[in-house]
């Protein structure tokens, strides 16, 4: 076996060892700290969270706080520092977002740890347990079937290991590993076990040097922050030149400066949407945070977004539709054979293949004697043979596994016995003795397996909530069916066995056509998910073996059961450390909170955006001043925008997203922003034409701002319940005070002023008509002939 392989342009080669370290020995606790000390220690370069210095630098260096930066300092220059207070949301953002992604961070890490990664490692003659960054190298690793692969290394002794390099290399074939092969981090164990050196550990590890170049992981960018940063690169090329533009242009019609420097910061903070990014990121922290609580591990915050849009759901049986707590029921002997004789031969290869899984465990429970031929090869269990056993020294073969892929001539009582049994929702395993090539079917091993108890209950409220369940198992499809119906899972009857599909088949007309998949090997999961997405489906898939790994690295958004496979969990976006599939619900309506009332809110952040941005050209082209300075916008973007939306994204709803995040914003903040301009454009003209004073008019711009930013917040809090009713009338209630108080403090002229004050009354009378008009023309004649996808 080569001790290299080719991926991409680069090739991956594990180094041999300095000196080969006994493996019935290993590393002295001095030759640990020895290695310790030199820094050859397995290093974890990719942490499952950012740090804290690291969650500050993203809140604090952004572009748009650097423009807020420039902002005030310009204004520091005019001494108008009442203009300064648009830096109290800045600031509040920043303080806001940063505690509770911090808060979100260190309850994550914390349950992580609890989760972390162990690994058994012989240390001075003795089996130990060390975890993943405290390996060093030159140990000696003791790798079993689900294990990740922690490091580079050497095979030092292999009892029928075989492993799975598709992450590193993308082809999911199945290989050997023999004395004196490599072995690769990154990898992971599908069968047999092995002693295995490390040799190239954490960044020493030539994988580990080119995992961001040749790892195929899932796309970490979600659709929401994925449209937000589009939004944010759009105005990153827009923002700079426009308010340049309005400067020089002001400048040259008023020839003061400090006026158009007042101006022009209207404009650009008017087009910064600062908190919007900091609200997706703390609502997606939050999620985390609430599902931690739960003792759900979130390994992506984008991923809790995924699971929302998911519509297609991939079951595997064992761990998710049932405990996986299996037992033996019966033992169905051959007429020449012994009930004895095959609980001895089922122990023997549970014993020398040394699994842990649950059927044997199950076969473990019978407390049988093994076998008295001694044991001269061992055959490992894989999920794509199905099957494991041993050859004695007398050359006899015995195997046990899936009757359909052992027997190779079932009678006809057989296939009943088994069909029967299936359709009882038992699992059946057949135990075959060959020699001399002939072979003889010692008899059947019925395994049950209990239904969880709220399995119906969660399985109906995920098909009510329009999810799609499929069942993809390495199981008898008509086993598979029974447990899935005794579930309370729609449509059992509609199953497939896939060991009896030709390798040509349509998948995507497969999935289709039927719910429940049986006898499916892992590249066959991957392979029926992929045709899924390939469909338009956005797919889901849960499991707790390694043979659901190359599925769940397929899927959209992974969920793991944990217990059962470090690969599985090393996999998953969200791992149940509870071992609790009812969780999927809570998991569920969490990430559908979060999408909802990010969509919902967003809306308010863009009405200014947009205004802002056409205000501005308009006044580049007019040439005179902006309409209003930044300290009179403050209480209004305060009371309108960034204190109900900080509210409102707490609360719940569970509504299965639209999936049309630009359609659902533009309906609220197209028409808000249009109503802007034209109360702004009006109060202007009509001012200039009487000779209103600059803050009069830009008093009842600043006051129609804040009316329509009213209706367009009734219009998102729709359904008003009470609490919804409070928080609306107690803004509007500081935005009155705002409006009679604060002449020195934000520059706004008193609505009670008599001389205008029948004004402010018909700027507030035609606010709501307005604002619906532009909604019911905008939604006929525009919305409704684009298509937002």
């Amino acid at each position: 076996m080569p001790n290299q392989i080719t991926v991409g342009k680069y090739m991956i080669k594990v180094k041999q060892p300095d000196q080969y370290i006994d493996i019935k020995i290993g590393l002295t606790d001095s030759e640990v700290k020895h290695q310790n000390d030199q820094g050859l220690t397995n290093v974890q370069i990719k942490k499952l969270s950012r740090s804290i210095p690291q969650i500050l630098a993203d809140n604090i260096l952004t572009l748009f706080n650097f423009l807020n930066l420039v902002i005030a300092i310009l204004i520091i220059w005019t001494g108008s520092y009442r203009n300064l207070f648009f830096l109290g949301p800045v600031l509040a953002n920043i303080i806001i977002g940063s505690f509770q992604q911090i808060r979100a961070k260190l309850t994550v890490d914390k349950i992580n740890l609890v989760n972390e990664e162990n690994f058994a490692v012989i240390r001075d003659g003795e089996t130990q347990q060390v975890p993943i960054e405290d390996l060093v190298e030159d140990d000696i690793v003791i790798l079993k079937r689900g294990n990740t692969i922690p490091a580079d290394g050497i095979v030092r002794s292999s009892n029928g290991l075989q492993t799975n390099e598709s992450s590193i290399t993308g082809e999911s074939d199945t290989i050997a590993k023999g004395e004196n092969d490599s072995v690769y981090s990154g990898s992971f164990a599908i069968a047999g076990q092995a002693k295995v050196q490390l040799t190239q550990v954490g960044m020493n590890s030539f994988v580990s040097k080119l995992s961001n170049a040749v790892s195929r992981e899932k796309g970490s960018e979600s659709i929401l922050m994925k449209i937000i940063n589009n939004i944010i690169k759009i105005l990153t090329y827009t923002i700079v030149p426009i308010g340049l533009l309005l400067f020089f242009r002001s400048f040259l019609k008023n020839g003061n400066v400090a006026q158009s420097i007042l101006g022009t910061s209207a404009s650009v903070i008017g087009m910064i949407p600062e908190g919007l990014v900091l609200l997706t990121a703390v609502a997606l922290a939050t999620g985390a945070y609430n599902l931690s609580k739960k003792k759900i591990l979130v390994r992506s915050l984008n991923a809790i977004e995924t699971l929302a849009r998911v519509d297609t759901l991939c079951l595997d049986k064992t761990g998710t539709i049932t405990t996986g707590k299996l037992t033996v029921k019966k033992i169905l002997p051959e007429s020449s054979t012994s009930e004895d004789l095959i609980k001895k031969v089922a122990a023997t290869i549970v014993k020398v293949t040394e699994e842990t899984n649950a059927t044997a465990l199950a076969i473990d429970h019978l407390n049988s004697q093994t076998v008295e031929d001694k044991v001269h090869e061992i055959i490992p269990f894989s999920s794509e043979t199905k099957f494991s056993g041993f050859i004695s020294e007398s050359g006899t073969k015995y195997i046990m596994g899936a009757p359909e892929f052992i027997i190779d001539k079932p009678s006809i009582d057989t296939k009943e016995t088994v069909q029967k049994a299936a359709e009882k929702g038992f699992r059946v395993l057949a135990v075959v003795q060959e020699s001399d090539h002939k072979q003889q079917l010692l008899g059947l091993i019925l395994i049950a397996d209990e239904v969880r108890e709220n399995a119906p209950s969660t399985f109906d409220y995920l098909k009510n909530q329009g999810i799609d369940l499929k069942i993809i198992s390495g199981d008898n499809p008509v086993t598979v069916a029974n447990v899935a119906a005794q579930a309370g899972i729609d449509k059992t009857d509609n199953y497939i066995d896939m060991s009896s599909v030709d390798p040509e088949a349509d998948y995507h007309k497969l999935v289709q056509d039927y719910s429940v998949f049986g006898r499916v090997k892992p590249n066959e999961k991957s392979d029926l998910i992929k045709a899924m997405q390939d469909n338009g489906l956005t797919v889901g898939m849960t499991g707790d073996g390694v043979n659901d790994v190359l599925a769940m690295r397929q899927s959209n958004c992974s969920v793991a059961i944990a217990g059962e496979s470090d690969a599985a969990e090393a996999s998953a976006d969200f791992v149940l450390l509870n071992r609790n599939f009812d969780s999927m619900i809570f998991m569920l309506n969490e990430g559908r909170r979060v999408i909802n009332n990010v969509e919902r809110v967003a809306s308010l952040y863009l009405i200014k955006t947009i205004y802002s941005v056409v205000l501005s050209i308009v006044y580049i082209f007019l040439g005179t001043g902006y309409p209003f300075q930044p300290s009179q916008l403050t209480p209004v973007n305060a009371l309108t925008v960034g204190i109900p939306t900080f509210i409102l994204a707490l609360e719940p709803n569970y509504r299965p997203p639209a999936g049309r995040f630009m359609r659902n914003v533009m309906e609220i903040a197209l028409p808000a922003a249009i109503c802007n301009i034209i109360l702004i454009l009006t109060i202007h003209g009509v001012g200039g034409w009487v000779n209103l004073s600059f803050k009069s008019t830009s008093t009842m711009s600043v006051f129609g701002i804040g009316i329509i930013g009213y209706c367009a917040l009734i219009s998102i809090s729709n359904p008003l319940i009470i609490r919804k009713k409070l928080m609306i009338a107690a803004s509007i209630a500081l935005f009155v005070i705002a409006f009679t108080y604060s002449d020195k403090l934000f520059g706004l002229q008193s609505i009670f002023d008599l001389r205008f004050t029948f004004i402010y009354i018909s700027i507030a009378l035609i606010a709501w008509p307005l604002f619906m008009f532009m909604r019911e023309m905008l939604g006929r004649r525009v919305f409704s002939k684009i298509n937002w996808k």
